[in-house]
């Protein structure tokens, strides 16, 4: 979703959509950002990015919320 679309969809609420991520969405966000600085440096038009970025962001939330993930990760703290 679109920060536009999150406005359109959440009319009463204040702020923007990252103040209501959790800490994976967060996360995801910040990482496709800079890789879309990468694209954009490496001269990929913008629907291969949205296609690419769509991919990586579906790939990072699956494992940002396996839960098996999350407690072998919490065990190597």
């Amino acid at each position: 979703m679109t920060a536009k679309q999150w406005r359109a969809a959440n009319t009463t609420e204040k702020g923007n959509i990252r103040d209501y991520a959790n800490g994976a969405q967060l996360v995801c966000l910040a990482n496709l950002e800079n890789l879309n600085a990468v694209f954009i440096n490496d001269g990929l038009p913008q629907h291969k990015r949205l296609e690419r970025l769509n991919q990586i962001a579906i790939a990072q939330m699956s494992l940002l919320v396996d839960e098996k993930i999350l407690k072998q990760l919490e065990r190597n703290k």
